[in-house]
């Protein structure tokens, strides 16, 4: 019987792998840990009291929020009932229930600053790290700016009934009234909303764009190349020279991107 000859080298190292990966458990960086590690808000002497002590004053709140997405979040691990629900948002709540509540007595309001929202939202988290977003990580905005945390859909204002839109496009129109407003040529991209084109957490593209250039336009305006011509159709028309000259807005042809209103092709 014939055996294959194992180069030293070779041999040593894969017996240094063996044991290095039997020191570890025989487990791999994404089998060690199944989920991020979720740190509660800190409120120093506090307790949890769990949802039924904050029905007593935040009725309406209470009322709708077991229809809100955030009503899911559930630690199955909790030791206590509070970890659960308002309290693992607002931190333990038995001091603040004590002072008889108050605003901001014992308790976190993360109305004032993303860092409870981003504990969950981590994929929410690096887009503000991104070259273009909007500015929540600057204290300029805040998540309840564009969501209500408490409500039914997510990304309606918190003046609104819950946490998506009233209705489209409200919550960019709150800030981008020029973009936003009615139109005699409307782009059709407004009906499915902002977020077909724009990322409104951050973007390596400029102004938060979810593709550069002319990719993003091609998404929706399907093109045709004709065997031989070598040129590219969109809308019947040739648009291959005018491709090369840059994106469909950046050549200066198609500038105004979110409506015109005196041409259809929204080209001023």
């Amino acid at each position: 019987m014939r055996f294959l000859k194992l180069n030293p080298l070779w041999g040593g190292l894969c017996v240094a792998s063996l044991v290095v990966w039997a020191g570890f458990g025989g487990t791999s960086c994404g089998t060690v840990h199944q989920r991020a590690v979720v740190r509660l808000p800190q409120i120093e002497g506090a307790a949890f009291v769990g949802n039924a002590a904050c029905s007593d004053c935040h009725t309406n709140t209470v009322d709708t929020f077991p229809a809100s997405p955030h009503a899911r979040f559930h630690l199955a691990e909790a030791n206590h009932s509070g970890e659960s629900g308002c309290e693992s948002c607002h931190g333990a709540g038995s001091l603040h229930v004590k002072a008889g509540g108050g605003k901001g007595v014992f308790i976190h309001n993360p109305g004032r600053g993303p860092d409870s929202c981003l504990e969950c939202h981590l994929e929410i988290h690096a887009k503000f790290s991104l070259p273009n977003h909007h500015p929540v990580m600057e204290d300029q905005l805040n998540c309840v700016d564009c969501h209500d945390p408490h409500g039914r859909d997510i990304f309606k204002p918190s003046s609104s009934s819950g946490l998506a839109f009233a209705r489209l496009n409200q919550n960019c129109s709150e800030c981008h009234q020029e973009q936003a407003r009615n139109f005699v040529f409307e782009h059709e991209a407004m009906r499915e909303g902002c977020t077909e084109c724009h990322d409104p957490h951050g973007s390596v593209n400029p102004k938060m764009l979810v593709q550069r250039d002319s990719n993003l336009c091609l998404k929706c305006h399907a093109q045709t190349q004709f065997a031989g011509s070598g040129d590219i159709f969109i809308g019947k028309e040739p648009h291959g020279f005018n491709m090369q000259a840059g994106g469909c807005w950046t050549a200066g042809c198609h500038t105004q991107v979110h409506g015109s209103m005196v041409d259809p092709k929204l080209r001023f």
